[in-house]
């Protein structure tokens, strides 16, 4: 009779702990260890880079970049997400810092750059700008835009990365001014992208882009499929997002950026890696897969944002948000706030490789905003 009991009780306790186990997977953590988490994330980034205006190396070519280059605008993007949840005078003196540094200008002070990578770092100074509306903050910010709306070419974004670094600066213009033609001028340049370019980029069957004109078929990944690069689908979630947030309900696009964002979302759910991750592939993960955290985290950026303001479906998309959140948290953040699983800069999944837990990608800057931006995201839901 006892060895019976004892064993009933066994039983109970080891089903006890796998359910505990499977609850923890769904869970999201509690609101201030997601905080702690991003504060730690952060404070190992600006411990690395006390200096904002520093030069980024970039080794392998033998080169240093401008600090205000798409790489650091990402990461600021992810610093004013953090700083809308964590409101300390020490990130915002980092972040106006860097801005006065650059005085408020685009990479090479180059108001005529049709590049988006060179604009990205505008959509802080527009973030700035809100919080304290000093006129020259805006002065070149304005300049680039202008030169884009009162020009007629739609063909810049040649590339699905420029969406998420230009398409924000138009619409976050566009809110700041009042003006409608900023918004409208975004809208003209994704749409050229999303229909036009190589038949366009956009795979709507699918429910997910091509990185650009190299990848359309005929072009096949290894094992047949079509080529989804993750970090560059990433780019386009968190692009609608971004928009989303700051177009209002009467523009003429905004649901067309919601119906593409949930699209995107119902593809992406059915290809994430049972660990929570996605692989830098998405439909193959023989090349090169394995856990990457960029593309992670502008997944989780999407959905969490989606499911927040009822775009997505909450009963749907909480268990792949909390297990892919969870994911990061666990494999990817070192006990000192270094990220692991970066994809390093490039194009497609043979690029910036190796993606492991200690790996060092080329540029830091733009894995830790994506985190901050998912985690933001998260601590909101």
């Amino acid at each position: 009779m006892k060895k019976i009991i004892f064993a009933a009780v066994a039983l109970l306790c080891s089903t006890m702990a796998f359910a505990k186990t499977e609850s923890n997977d769904t869970q999201l953590p509690p609101r201030a260890e997601t905080l702690k988490t991003l504060i730690k994330v952060n404070d190992h980034y600006m411990k690395k880079h006390p200096d904002p205006l520093e030069g980024i190396p970039y080794y392998s070519r033998k080169k240093v970049y401008e600090a205000n280059i798409w790489t650091r605008g990402v990461y600021f993007e992810g610093l004013m997400a953090l700083y809308s949840i964590h409101p300390s005078n020490r990130l915002l003196d980092y972040a106006i810092e860097w801005a006065d540094g650059f005085k408020w200008g685009m990479r090479r002070d180059d108001t005529t750059s049709r590049n988006a990578d060179n604009y990205c770092c505008a959509q802080t100074y527009i973030d700035l700008y809100n919080l304290c509306p000093e006129p020259q903050r805006l002065t070149k910010t304005k300049a680039a835009m202008n030169m884009l709306v009162n020009t007629p070419q739609v063909d810049d974004w040649t590339w699905i990365d420029a969406i998420q670094m230009g398409l924000p600066v138009l619409t976050k213009l566009s809110k700041t001014t009042g003006d409608p033609a900023y918004a409208e001028k975004g809208w003209q340049m994704y749409e050229w992208a999303r229909n036009t370019l190589a038949g366009g980029l956009f795979n709507e069957k699918e429910g997910l882009w091509w990185r650009d004109a190299d990848f359309v078929p005929p072009y096949k990944e290894p094992n047949g499929k079509n080529c989804y690069w993750s970090r560059g689908n990433g780019w386009v979630v968190a692009a609608y997002v971004r928009a989303i947030e700051d177009l209002p309900e009467g523009d003429p696009h905004r649901a067309q950026y919601i119906k593409d964002l949930q699209t995107m979302c119902e593809a992406l759910v059915k290809c994430q890696r049972e660990d929570g991750f996605w692989n830098v592939s998405l439909h193959d993960p023989s090349n090169f897969g394995g856990k990457e955290l960029t593309g992670t985290a502008l997944f989780v950026y999407g959905m969490a944002y989606g499911v927040r303001t009822g775009l997505l479906d909450r009963a749907k998309y909480m268990p792949v948000i909390a297990k892919a959140w969870n994911a990061l948290i666990n494999d990817a953040v070192h006990p000192n706030g270094y990220l692991g699983y970066v994809q390093g800069t490039g194009k497609e999944p043979k690029d910036g490789q190796p993606v492991a837990y200690d790996s060092v990608p080329d540029f830091d800057d733009y894995g830790t905003g994506c985190f901050l931006l998912a985690g933001t995201e998260v601590y909101k839901l």
